[in-house]
């Protein structure tokens, strides 16, 4: 009986199908799972990690054409080493040396005091032609390997979001801000050693399946803008100089995506040389760890809050005293003077605590403290930056009415600069609470990005809602701010500033400390950008409309002019 021909060839195709996936699989396994271990033979440092140079991703800005701009990278120089069992002149060395490099001469003859030391490290960071210069003098004893550092071409730029790379018990290491954060995408395993992406995947599949995140070894490249992030820092640097600030900050977001697009803070750092700073504390991102009463610019919110649950109309009144008694306590608007009847317009016009207790109280307690609670001002905002603070509304659990009253103006509540840009940001998105973040995209070398999409946390308010609130803090910049010099004739404007007074370590407040916030979005009704600035005892001036104004109308106009953006009226 004759063989089926069929049978023969499906035998056939078995049999090289087999020893292609043994082939393959073979493959896979040297050139995949061991291919670090042979590159790094291959190069005689399989075992010898420490002759690697210092390896990290890179971290890049970008600007509105998405062109990449080098926030943190890696530069190349020299090392100073002296070999103790060569240095014949440990002085004459030194006289050398230090003709061309400000080397420490204590630390110089320590280290060269030690016997029989072939490799004592002196100084890092040595530019090319010095090393050059210095090979010239051709010491016994002294070699210049060659190096790599953590680099900020920036300088100070985005400090606060950067961080820098510090050392540690463990080596060097991501210390404050995004390279802290990311550090499990930016280190490189070894010092440096072959890291590939695909090892981390199929030989740890099991992590895969059941959904815990694979480490990848990468590049972020930011939202932040490198233009912005230098415009907003110069505005910064203004204000510390006209108004002698302690401390103060900026955040420019986009809110319906929650793509920050700058975000500075002073006192800053140059993460280059961040061993010159004396005080520590200036690493901290106030941004995201600080907790601050805002005072007036929550009054929105209270009003929105109201509006939304249909227990005030834009167009109700209530008659201003000046003042309301509150469980004995008196809470008195800013001048202490009474309006009469007034719309709840006047309210944002003219700042009046008196109007948002009453519109607080048309609202009711309990409904109150859900909208804040909506708002996310008790929780973090899980921006993707190491160290932020919860805020803190227990002032809404007690059974206190005047910690209601006070909280609905901005004081008794304490929030982070960006739990506040976050809750604010809802007022020009439609009502959405958005996950603000800084990093836009993840590469990989030789295979596909990561894009960091919008993350929606909940709806707070109803978008009809927005659009009534944004038409009353339009009319705030119109009409109220400055008398309505600044009012822009093409691009509507919403806006609205807060002065807050400074807790002091009694339970009461400073009668002569303040905090001054402001924050706005443009255009009011299909907003691009929103920009807060906040600013710590200003010196010179009472309220914020006197200091934050004009730095906010310069960011604003920057931004129209360099985004392009179209007039809306």
């Amino acid at each position: 009986m004759a063989s089926n021909p069929n049978i023969r060839l499906h035998f056939i195709g078995f049999i090289f199908t087999l020893f292609a996936l043994i082939l393959i699989g073979r493959l896979f396994h040297i050139q995949i799972l061991l291919g670090a271990k042979y590159m790094a033979e291959a190069e005689g440092q399989y075992e010898n990690t420490g002759t690697r140079l210092y390896d990290r991703g890179t971290i890049y800005f970008k600007n509105k054409d998405n062109v990449l701009v080098s926030a943190a990278t890696l530069k190349r120089g020299r090392s100073l080493v002296i070999d103790t069992t060569l240095l014949k002149d440990s002085d004459s060395a030194f006289r050398a040396l230090s003709n061309l490099l400000p080397i420490d001469k204590e630390t110089f003859f320590l280290r060269a005091g030690k016997k029989n030391d072939p490799h004592e490290e002196i100084m890092k960071n040595i530019d090319e032609k010095t090393a050059e210069k210095i090979e010239d003098l051709h010491i016994d004893g002294v070699t210049l390997p060659v190096s790599q550092w953590r680099y900020y071409p920036g300088k100070s730029l985005g400090s606060h979001a950067l961080g820098f790379v510090g050392y540690n018990d463990e080596g060097f290491s991501g210390q404050y801000g995004l390279e802290r954060y990311y550090e499990s995408t930016l280190a490189r395993d070894g010092g440096g050693l072959y890291k590939n992406f695909f090892t981390d995947i199929f030989s740890d599949i099991g992590s895969v399946i059941s959904g815990e995140d694979v480490r990848k070894a990468g590049d972020i490249v930011l939202t932040i803008d490198t233009t912005v992030e230098n415009a907003i820092e110069k505005e910064l640097e203004g204000l510390e100089k006209d108004f002698n600030i302690k401390s103060g900050g900026v955040i420019v977001i986009r809110p319906d995506t929650g793509e920050i697009v700058g975000m500075g803070a002073v006192p800053d750092f140059d993460p280059n040389d961040y061993g010159a700073e004396k005080d520590i504390s200036v690493f901290t991102n106030p941004l995201v760890s600080n907790l601050y009463e805002f005072g007036s610019i929550v009054k929105p919110l209270t009003l929105a809050a109201a509006i939304d649950a249909g227990a005030i109309t834009e167009k109700d009144t209530y008659h201003d005293e000046g003042y309301v008694i509150i469980e004995d306590a008196r809470i008195n608007n800013f001048d202490k003077k009474g309006r009469g009847t007034v719309s709840m317009q006047e309210i944002l016009n003219q700042s009046l605590n008196t109007g948002a207790v009453y519109v607080m109280q048309k609202l009711g307690r309990a409904s109150f403290r859900d909208y804040m609670e909506g708002f996310g001002l008790g929780g973090t905002t899980n921006i993707d930056l190491p160290g932020e603070t919860n805020g803190n509304i227990e002032n809404l659990y007690t059974n206190h009415n005047v910690e209601f009253a006070t909280a609905s103006f901005g004081q008794g509540i304490a929030i982070s600069p960006i739990g506040m840009t976050r809750a604010l940001a809802t007022l020009a998105n439609g009502g959405m609470l958005v996950r603000p973040h800084l990093v836009a995209e993840f590469t990989y070398n030789g295979l596909p990005s990561r894009i960091v999409r919008t993350e929606e946390q909940g709806k707070v308010l109803k978008e009809s809602t927005t659009e009534r609130v944004a038409t009353m803090l339009t009319e705030v910049v119109d009409t109220a701010l400055l008398d309505g010099k600044v009012k822009l004739p093409h691009h509507s404007i919403a806006a609205k500033t807060g002065t807050a007074q400074i807790p002091n370590n009694e339970g009461g407040y400073y009668s002569d400390q303040f905090l001054h916030a402001f924050f706005g979005y443009f255009p009011a009704y299909d907003p691009e950008f929103l920009v807060f600035l906040y600013i710590v005892r200003p010196e010179g001036a009472r309220y914020a409309s006197e200091t934050l104004t004009n730095p906010f109308m310069n960011i604003t106009k920057f931004l129209i002019n360099y985004y392009e953006i179209p007039p809306d009226r």
